[in-house]
């Protein structure tokens, strides 16, 4: 089948009605296919991913979502893309879980700049029990303020995902970051099956799944295919689905390997728009280093949520004066 002929069968993807909490994807997407979207020509693979999208969703909307790191630095994991790891030589520093008033603080700057989703982060490999309690209370404090919210806190064991959603957790994030095939040439200290364990203890106690990856750590075509098939496979699709291009910091194994064109991370955005039509598909990291022109293709591609404040746990971002000049330039209304 070519590529047009393909496109055109798979338009819109078609969902059972769920039995209970699940929606199974009746629609399964071969890497061949996968591939052959890879490889169309840049304004065919954006044109077929923007009518999806219209399809799906607002093509005028943006979703702002804030990203707080409530414990900073000293992670025991070796991720090669990560300035937190204690294996590596960087500035970030060992900090103590933020306190409860702080993260609070934090949320309700947030709602007023306009986010509507608030998302807490911690550099764990896991959350401990201790540690737990105090993050379902800061869960429960900024639902209290009307705010959206998600916490990306590692693995989890049994009966965690639970506690997380008596205490109000609308969303997990917990990236696949790549393919099964490269994932150890950059993380040795878990293993692909250990995020795919989390990602079903999400499912399992009902929270919205936020799972996608990094593209510029130096993998091939073939493993932006292979992560794409991983999430679009699932047997029902992250509801949120990031997509972040490497940001380079001195000290980790990855910096200084060669960046990814901005219009190869664009294919991405578009690619996991046509295989995942009802998920919301982040601009995630990386934003800083695009110029206003990428991120308006990337929004055009499909792209309707993006992380909306200064920083990104410990990396930049754009400001929100930048962002709300550029929506105003685009038409864009936020959600």
């Amino acid at each position: 089948m070519d590529s047009q002929n393909f496109l055109e069968n798979h338009k819109t993807l078609h969902f059972k009605k769920p039995k209970k909490k699940y929606i199974e994807n009746l629609e399964k997407w071969s890497k061949k296919e996968i591939k052959s979207l890879f490889d169309l020509s840049f304004n065919d693979l954006v044109y077929q991913a923007h009518n999806v999208h219209r399809i799906h969703f607002d093509s005028n909307a943006v979703q702002l979502s804030t990203l707080l790191s409530i414990k900073t630095g000293g992670c025991s994991e070796d991720c090669g893309y990560c300035p937190q790891s204690a294996r590596f030589n960087t500035e970030v520093e060992n900090e103590p879980l933020m306190e409860i008033k702080e993260v609070l603080k934090a949320a309700k700057l947030a709602k007023e700049a306009g986010a509507s989703r608030f998302c807490m982060g911690a550099a764990w490999r896991g959350p401990k029990e201790r540690d737990l309690d105090s993050v379902k209370e800061m869960i429960s404090s900024v639902k209290e303020l009307g705010l959206e919210t998600c916490a990306t806190l590692g693995m989890l064991k049994d009966g965690q995902a639970e506690q997380l959603k008596d205490a109000g957790l609308d969303y997990y994030n917990h990236n696949l970051d790549t393919s099964p095939e490269f994932y150890g040439d950059i993380i040795s200290t878990r293993t692909y099956q250990n995020r795919l364990d989390t990602l079903e203890r999400v499912r399992d106690a009902d929270i919205n799944v936020c799972c996608g990856g990094i593209v510029g750590l130096g993998e091939t075509i073939e493993d932006r295919v292979s992560l794409i098939s991983q999430l679009a496979n699932m047997e029902k699709p992250p509801e949120s689905v990031p997509i972040n291009l490497l940001t380079q910091v001195e000290g980790t194994p990855l910096n200084n390997i060669e960046k990814l064109d901005h219009f190869d991370f664009i294919r991405t955005i578009a690619v996991a728009r046509i295989t995942m039509p009802k998920s919301f598909v982040r601009l995630s990291a990386g934003r800083e280093s695009m110029d206003d022109g990428i991120q308006a293709l990337a929004f055009f591609a499909g792209a309707n949520s993006i992380f909306y404040g200064e920083e990104l746990l410990t990396t930049g971002n754009p400001s929100i004066k930048k962002d709300q000049l550029l929506f105003k330039r685009l038409n864009i209304k936020t959600i």
